[in-house]
């Protein structure tokens, strides 16, 4: 019996990731990366350039096991100013964020890599979405904090649950801010899959 190999995997654990993927119609399995995040270190990288080594990461260490698949790593972070907004340690550091993220314009960065070890294939690219936000009030804060729809979302929101609340606009892909930017996904996928 032969042993059914994916041609398309998703390197993430993310629902929303998950969700995009599918409702845009493709057929893939998830294997989730075992790179540890915290290890990686922004030190002299633009943020861009932090979110495309962590997507690139995550797609290689799965694609060791599957080098006949495209696997598809994907980071995102905010920045504020220079600064890279991972996801938060814990509420106290949510709220950190949040008040640093609602008090000012900020940048929203997905890097996407895609890897298919057995063919030496290797794409990155990332997109940048600005996000303005609606000035929050304490309570607003301490709601959405105790609410924990913070908890793994880089930047301690997400502006599909949250966003008509706390966003004013944006210039840019809502996807990317969800997490996935399709449009440059399917830009870097569409040669790949012919």
């Amino acid at each position: 019996m032969a042993i059914h190999k994916p041609s398309v995997i998703l390197a993430s654990a993310s629902r929303r990731r998950k969700q995009l993927l599918t409702e845009a119609g493709y057929e893939f399995e998830v294997c989730i990366s075992k790179i540890d995040e915290s290890g990686f270190d922004s030190e002299g990288l633009k943020s861009w350039e932090y979110a495309q080594n962590l997507a690139l990461a995550k797609a290689t260490d799965v694609a060791q096991d599957y080098p006949d698949s495209l696997v598809i790593g994907a980071d995102t972070i905010a920045e504020v100013e220079g600064r890279i907004i991972g996801k938060p340690a814990d509420a106290g550091h949510a709220e950190e964020i949040v008040r640093l993220l609602f008090s000012r314009p900020h940048r929203v960065i997905t890097g996407v890599a895609i890897v298919k070890a057995g063919a030496g294939i290797e794409v990155v690219d990332s997109d940048i979405t600005v996000v303005y936000p609606k000035k929050m009030s304490a309570e607003q804060i301490a709601a959405h904090i105790a609410g924990g729809s913070w908890e793994g979302k880089a930047g301690a929101y997400a502006i599909q649950e949250t966003g008509d609340e706390f966003v004013e606009r944006i210039e840019g892909s809502l996807k990317n801010v969800m997490g996935m930017p399709m449009e440059l996904l399917e830009k870097l996928l569409k040669p790949l899959l012919k």
